[in-house]
């Protein structure tokens, strides 16, 4: 009898252990550190864009309405709507430019958040827009994705 109560005592202290282990597998999974995996998302986003893929750019972002994106024109928020504003805003190749991220801060908050901070530069033809960024993300079960995004343009040399 003491062997089974000692048993039981034992599968009842391992029970929260082991869903502990199972949540944090799930959270944090084998591989790339967290700071690894949300640099990938910048560089994947960062090759889309430079080749014009603006659909594939925003699979860096979180699919939802809830979305924000920040900047000097206001509040955007939405996943289309963000979108819809990239598509206006660099309607072609040439005014999209070739995109580069500079000084890639990542601050991981908890196991499913994290902020990143840097610098943009866009080269275009006639001009070399360039400002700094604060993302936050989110991790879901798909991976780190941007939740707000509020990206400031430096103003033009000579303004």
């Amino acid at each position: 009898m003491r062997f089974a109560l000692r048993v039981m005592i034992f599968l009842l202290a391992a029970v929260p252990l082991s869903s502990t282990v199972y949540r944090t597998a799930i959270a944090s999974p084998p591989g790339a550190s967290d700071d690894a995996q949300i640099r990938a998302v910048l560089e994947t986003q960062v090759e889309a864009w430079n080749r014009g893929d603006v659909e594939a750019f925003m699979t860096g972002y979180w699919k939802s309405d809830e979305l924000t994106f920040v900047g000097a024109n206001g509040i955007t928020r939405g996943w289309q709507a963000v979108l819809d504003r990239y598509r206006k805003n660099y309607p072609d190749r040439k005014a999209m430019g070739r995109l580069s991220f500079s000084n890639l801060e990542v601050h991981v908050l908890c196991p499913d958040a994290a902020t990143a901070i840097g610098q943009y530069l866009l080269e275009r033809e006639k001009d070399k827009p360039a400002g700094i960024f604060t993302l936050d993300f989110k991790k879901f079960l798909t991976g780190w994705k941007i939740i707000v995004d509020h990206s400031t343009t430096f103003p033009a040399p000579g303004h």
